[in-house]
């Protein structure tokens, strides 16, 4: 299997779907192994199987993943479950959530009672008409037909499906990695973007006015973006780069390691510098690991004391070396533009394990290269 396939997956939601929608999408980009290329409008249409039961609203997402089909199905499911989703042998019942795997590349393929392309890939308005808007050019692999061809059809045939909300995403083409956090989309996180217009109210401000219209979505996105540690595993961001050290047992150093991270106590940014050393034991790891390994922990809610020790013990637990030394420098925006408005003070932490920690030499000779 590929490293990256494409995949497109749908959404449904009949319970707060203005809501649920778009925050099953802000999971989705958030998810580490899964990067959002295009999402289209949400769809309102009528329930299937139950008279008089609310309206259903779909919307549908192409991406890319690494992750293989049954653990991408589990992934979905976990997000469902965040979202309230409780999965009952009742298919025509209320749901917060669906997230449905529709297609993942050409496969085709049935896994314990379910497969992809999905069984209604070709069949279903409410399906087909979201993909068609991604991903027009999609070709079934039973039928042979593309997702265009398809939902012109049905929609030709009276289809009830209508477009009622824009959460489209347009990801610039210079964006890579898995943050896609651009700035075409119209709606992101209801919830949150609710909480920001509350807190602009209070502090006195019109949410409404032209400069602060669309500060709760931005802030929002940002909030992801700064926080998005949480979402993340060392194990994900090594990915499997480490190396045999072929001999080498000399100390490696890597100095200047940017960092941007938030204060926990007042949601203030700090910033500065890493310099990490370690003694390899048989492994090393590639070079721009450390610095993903630093921007786990940094882009999360910390403390300067934590965030050193965190990463000190995590480049320890993936390479087992005969030491690892961290020394992080950093500003404060909590101790400079507030409190005691200190603007040119600055705070040193440092994590020393193993041989760093017991042998004087070796510790002097990493002081002297990071002050070098």
């Amino acid at each position: 299997m590929a490293d990256d396939v494409g995949i497109v997956i749908g959404l449904g939601s009949n319970v707060e779907p203005a809501l649920n929608i778009p925050e099953g999408v802000r999971q989705l980009r958030r998810h580490a192994r899964i990067a959002v290329k295009r999402v289209s409008r949400i769809y309102e249409s009528p329930a299937v199987g139950v008279a008089g039961a609310p309206d259903f609203h779909n919307a549908a997402v192409l991406a890319v993943t690494d992750l293989e089909p049954a653990q991408l199905r589990k992934e979905l499911r976990g997000i469902e479950a965040r979202q309230g989703r409780q999965r009952t042998s009742d298919r025509n019942a209320p749901r917060t959530l669906d997230l449905d795997l529709v297609y993942y590349d050409d496969l085709v393929a049935e896994f314990d009672g379910w497969r992809v392309p999905a069984a209604d890939a070709s069949t279903a308005p409410h399906v087909v008409i979201p993909v068609a808007e991604i991903a027009p050019d999609w070709i079934n692999p039973g039928s042979g037909l593309t997702t265009n061809t398809v939902a012109t059809k049905l929609a030709s045939d009276g289809s009830k499906v209508r477009p009622i909300m824009d959460v489209r995403v347009s990801t610039p083409a210079t964006t890579t990695g898995h943050d896609g956090f651009g700035d075409g989309i119209e709606v992101y996180s209801p919830r949150v973007e609710a909480l920001v217009r509350e807190q602009l109210e209070e502090i006195g401000e019109d949410p409404t006015r032209e400069g602060l219209a669309r500060t709760p979505l931005r802030v929002a996105k940002a909030l992801d973006f700064l926080t998005s540690g949480y979402q993340t595993t060392v194990e994900e961001v090594v990915n499997g780069a480490i190396f045999d050290s072929e001999g080498a047992e000399e100390m490696v150093t890597v100095k200047g390691v940017e960092f941007y991270s938030m204060c926990e106590h007042h949601m203030l940014p700090f910033f500065g510098q890493i310099a990490v050393a370690y003694l390899p034991r048989g492994k090393i790891i590639g070079l721009s690991k450390i610095a993903r390994i630093a921007e786990v922990y940094a882009r999360r809610l910390q403390v300067q004391e934590r965030l050193t020790n965190q990463i000190a013990d995590a480049i320890e637990n993936s390479l087992d070396p005969y030491g690892v030394a961290v020394i992080v420098e950093a500003k404060h925006l909590c101790m400079m533009m507030r409190g005691v408005q200190k603007q040119e003070s600055s705070m040193i932490t440092s994590a020393m394990r193993g041989t760093f920690q017991t042998n004087a030499r070796t510790r002097t000779e990493f002081l002297e290269l990071v002050r070098s």
